[in-house]
């Protein structure tokens, strides 16, 4: 059989998908997703019990460091060989780098083997989420697709709130290498579930060949933007030869990656994706609005301990208002996407809640209460969910079938960078305005106990926080005027 007679074959099988393989599939890509999404919050709660058994605290943040450095880089890589090869066959190799790198995780025997095996571990975990939202676009067409994309925010939403939880129970009553020895039976039972029946995936591949040097660009543009982004202000100071050399390197190397789209036959992010209006205002928009969902997950827990006297568990429980806030966003925009023609109306709404509700606790945060800190925090969640569905529709939406692995992993590449870049910039305001930027510190809790030693006032430093985050958000708002309200397509 040939390929072309091949390929009308599997596009037959799909379209002869009933819901039962629909259901089938869905659930195998949750839980890829769910590894990767999981995989971001366990370790977090962890890390002092980890860095005590391995002897070493001084390193410990090169843990999550390593993971972030590898799967962000690799994820337009993944795009472009899904676009090449296929879906399963990648999907399925993500898993298998992701599974092995857990087990070279869980067996550690000193820590800079845990930093080097999570490295490994993020150059699988990096295509996990772009390749499910890639498949499932494949098969579910975008006027129905909404529904879908809830659910997937649901599994970011379990994943950010049960993470820290399962972390500091495993550390605390079993033992810190459970953390990714769970993974194998999630890992399994998602390979598992997709290998036979994703061979009946609808086939949009073509002969392309692969950028070697887009990638080699991109990929070093990337790592040394995250290097001086997770060094600045703690490893070294933020105007150190160290930290400003790695930002010219990046710099130099992404104007390198530029031209080499310009001038390459088959570039590694194809011209007419970038350049396609409602891909670039839909990836601008989460840049921002998921960089400052990231930001405010990671900085409020401070708050809440520092300011309102919560304890580390009880925190976590109150952060549920953002990420609970979020998903119910999420669910929102979905139905309204799904049953209405004019889709944005919805995500224009909750961004101006959002921005409206975080512009008032940046200007109330020194007096108000903790039930209303968390009810603005509930309406900040209720429109940032509103974005994350509709957008990853709409570019959908805009492109090709043969284009959504590298429009899709674009898209989540430049979402990751934005959370990156918005956490540093969030973590340098908080440690300018505490007077200790460029000093090296254990964490940010050790140094927030530190100001409130000294007397320094710690609630107007969170009221500048979330009103850089209430900017962020209004740029955000902007772009999303600017994305095109194209009609969805019922195939």
């Amino acid at each position: 059989m040939n390929d072309s007679v091949a390929s009308e074959v599997a596009r037959e099988d799909a379209g002869r998908l009933d819901k039962s393989a629909i259901r089938r599939i869905v659930i195998g890509v949750m839980l890829a997703m769910l590894l990767a999404a999981v995989d971001q919050t366990i370790v977090a709660t962890a890390l002092p019990t980890i860095g005590g058994e391995l002897n070493d605290l001084s390193h410990l943040p090169w843990v999550v460091t390593a993971y972030l450095l590898s799967a962000t880089a690799v994820t337009p890589l993944y795009g472009k060989l899904a676009d090449i090869i296929g879906r399963r066959t990648t999907l399925l190799t993500a898993i298998v780098v992701f599974i092995a790198g857990s087990v070279l995780c869980a067996i550690a025997p000193s820590m800079w083997f845990l930093i080097l095996a999570r490295f490994v571990q993020g150059l699988g975990g990096g295509g996990l989420i772009a390749l499910a939202q890639t498949i499932v676009a494949d098969i579910i067409p975008p006027r129905e697709r909404m529904r879908y994309q809830a659910y997937f925010a649901t599994v970011f939403v379990t994943s950010s709130v049960a993470g820290p939880v399962l972390g500091g129970f495993f550390a605390e009553h079993l033992h810190w290498s459970m953390i990714f020895w769970i993974n194998l039976p999630i890992g399994g039972l998602a390979y598992f579930m997709t290998s036979g029946i994703l061979r009946r995936l609808p086939r949009h591949e073509r002969p392309h060949k692969l950028d070697v040097a887009g990638a080699v660009l991109v990929v070093g543009a990337t790592v040394t933007l995250l290097l001086a982004l997770s060094w600045g202000g703690g490893a070294y100071p933020w105007g150190s030869i160290e930290i400003v050399g790695l930002f010219v390197v990046s710099a130099v190397a992404w104007v390198l990656f530029v031209l080499r789209l310009m001038s390459a036959a088959e570039p590694f992010i194809p011209l007419a994706v970038m350049f396609n209006p409602v891909v670039a205002t839909g990836t601008a928009v989460n840049f921002f609005v998921m960089g400052t969902l990231v930001g405010l997950s990671i900085y409020t827990p401070i708050y809440f301990e520092a300011v309102a006297g919560l304890t580390a568990s009880q925190s976590g429980f109150a952060l549920i208002a953002l990420m609970g806030g979020t998903v119910t966003g999420a669910q929102i925009a979905g139905r309204i996407m799904a049953w209405y023609q004019h889709y944005k109306r919805g995500p224009v709404a909750g961004m101006m809640v959002s921005i409206a509700a975080l512009t008032f606790l940046a200007a109330t945060v020194s007096w108000q209460p903790l039930w209303g800190f968390l009810v603005l925090l509930t309406l900040t969640g209720l429109g940032l969910g509103t974005i994350f569905p509709v957008t990853t529709v709409a570019i959908q939406n805009a492109v090709e079938p043969h284009q959504l692995g590298t429009t899709t992993a674009a898209f989540n590449f430049f979402r990751s960078l934005g959370s990156a870049i918005l956490v540093a910039v969030f973590g340098a305001i908080l440690l300018g305005m505490l007077g200790v930027g460029g000093q090296s510190i254990a964490s940010l809790d050790v140094l927030v106990a530190e100001a409130t030693q000294r007397g320094t006032p710690i609630a107007p430093v969170f009221g500048v926080l979330f009103a850089a985050g209430a900017l962020t958000l209004a740029i955000g708002f902007a772009c999303l005027l600017a994305m095109e309200e194209r009609p969805l397509r019922a195939q």
